[in-house]
């Protein structure tokens, strides 16, 4: 039985050209787990969002949405709260109470459930969840993962039929992520939950899935299982990024047959395949002389009767390298990037920027044509009511980007997918034309169209002689683009080596590929040189 029946569905937004939504036609069968993707801007979140009433946004709607087999505009807000959970990109985003207690219980009680009802209720999704530790905490105080399982239990206290997720793990680091989707799997599996998400990360999510459907400009273009969508995707197709690394080497390898989409799969076709030596790595590296940053025993916190954020960090990066740094939520990441960037002060330790102490720079010369941050939450940086307005004195830097912008310039800000703000906002952090460019999740939100054209640009400003810092929980962008990497962890850096040493040596921070080929042929730690050790060409 279909517990969503979506009919010939057409959404525009207000003066909008295109249609976000055009004639989509979907049945979801209860208990399904079905992953959605395609390129930013493609209708995903506007069609999640469609799923959910008090979330429907303003525009003109055709076709229409039943749930149960009657109008999902006909639920009352009770019973939409209470039967069709949404859990959204930004962690914070949800959270409406101070306590982790009163979170959990926030909905039961505008629902007017028993006192005694919200107490089992609480008590039995607290534990189930692994969250009874820090179930008195302050939810300020949580890392970015623990806020989004509170997110997740929150929603599911109230014991809904389906569950509707957007992107919720694009702000987490990859074992955070990895344990969110092993959560919803076992939701799904053990609760029979529906589960309708929207995610650019396959590795975890496609081998679980019962369905994959792919949407493109408003429409339809896959809708299968994710096995049998692999096997109508070829190596040239637009919507092979969208598969697993596994996937990806076995079909740009050239593999025939069956398509593999676990890491497992694809280490036991890698295996059963002839493959030839590991391609040669041309190390990438920065000058070896010229230091455009130094940090020397640096001390922070945010107050004087708190605990240190940072704990003794030095860090090193050289002129004209991209230098990345990975690390667990809640470790430090962010803190570093702010006392890099000045936004903070340290209260121990000393920080150099080309070869200047950071006392030295007056006036706020720091920030001109020396230093240039893109903060994690971009939506910050909108002050304007139109795309046009922020960018404007950047069309010089906007001819020179390899996407283009113009589409966006009479929308505002707020009407951008996560994708689309996320360049125009780093549009706006090269208007300075920084020396040293510190970027903290670029990739977060970006399809992987967007994010080819990220690691493009980046390239390009460190051919033009920048020097580029990413604090970043995307292991894979970290491995296209980093000269080194740097593992951050208690408040400094745990472990720093070239970027091919890094992937190569670790288990949970490298790449799918990485792991797929360890064993069997070393110094693979990307999809295109383990497709082309396999005998393909490189994609």
């Amino acid at each position: 039985m279909a517990i969503f029946d979506i009919r010939k569905l057409s959404f525009s937004y207000p003066n909008a050209e295109n249609k976000a939504i055009d004639n989509v036609s979907i049945a979801v069968e209860s208990g399904e787990f079905v992953t959605v993707v395609g390129p930013t801007g493609s209708g995903k979140s506007t069609l999640l969002r469609l799923m959910k009433p008090e979330l429907q946004q303003n525009g003109e709607i055709q076709g229409e949405i039943l749930f149960h087999d009657q109008p999902i505009t006909a639920l009352k807000a009770r019973e939409s709260a209470a039967r069709i959970g949404y859990v959204a990109q930004s962690p914070e985003e949800q959270i409406v109470t101070d306590k982790v207690w009163h979170e959990m219980a926030f909905t039961l009680e505008n629902l007017g459930k028993k006192q005694k009802e919200i107490a089992r209720r609480v008590a039995e999704t607290a534990a189930y969840f692994g969250i009874a530790p820090w179930y008195h905490d302050r939810t300020a105080t949580l890392s970015g993962g623990q806020k989004q399982l509170l997110n997740l239990a929150s929603v599911m206290v109230s014991e809904p039929e389906a569950l509707i997720l957007d992107e919720p793990t694009a702000q987490l680091d990859p074992i955070e992520a990895a344990k969110f989707v092993d959560t919803l799997r076992k939701l799904n599996r053990e609760t029979g939950v529906t589960v309708i998400i929207s995610e650019h990360r396959a590795e975890e999510l496609l081998p679980i899935s019962d369905r994959m459907i792919v949407l493109d400009r408003g429409q339809i273009v896959f809708d299968d299982t994710p096995r049998a969508v692999a096997g109508q995707i070829e190596k040239d197709s637009p919507y092979l990024p969208y598969l697993t690394a596994a996937a990806r080497i076995f079909i740009q390898g050239g593999g025939q047959g069956e398509r593999p989409l676990s890491v497992r799969e694809g280490m036991r076709a890698f295996r059963e395949l002839s493959y030839s030596s590991p391609p040669a790595f041309a190390e990438k590296k920065g000058s070896d002389h010229e230091v455009a940053l130094e940090i020397k025993d640096v001390f922070f916190r945010y107050e004087k009767s708190a605990q240190d954020i940072l704990r003794g960090l030095d860090l090193t990066v050289y002129s004209g390298e991209i230098f990345a740094v990975l690390g667990a939520n809640g470790c430090g990441k962010s803190t570093a990037a702010g006392v890099i960037a000045g936004v903070y002060k340290p209260y121990s330790g000393k920080r150099k920027l080309f070869s200047k102490a950071y006392k030295e720079y007056k006036n706020g010369s720091l920030y001109k044509e020396n230093l240039s941050l893109l903060v994690q939450d971009v939506e910050s940086v909108f002050l304007r009511a139109s795309v046009r307005e922020e960018l404007r004195g950047c069309e010089d830097i906007i001819r020179e980007l390899p996407f283009d912008l113009s589409p966006l310039l009479d929308r505002h800000p707020y009407d951008l997918s996560g994708g689309e703000r996320q360049m125009v906002a780093l549009c706006k952090a090269l208007k300075s034309r920084p020396r040293l460019l510190i970027l903290d999740e670029p990739s977060k939100g970006l399809d992987p169209r967007y994010k080819k054209q990220l690691g493009d640009l980046i390239m390009e400003l460190k051919g033009r002689g920048m020097t580029i810092i990413l604090i970043t929980h995307d292991v894979e962008f970290a491995a296209g683009c980093a000269d080194r990497c740097a593992l951050f962890f208690d408040g400094a850096i745990a472990a720093c080596e070239n970027t091919a040493d890094f992937m190569n040596g670790n288990r949970y921070y490298t790449t799918a590929a990485s792991r797929i080929t360890r064993g069997i042929i070393e110094g693979c730690y990307t999809v295109d040189s383990a497709a082309k050790a396999m005998g393909g060409e490189h994609g």
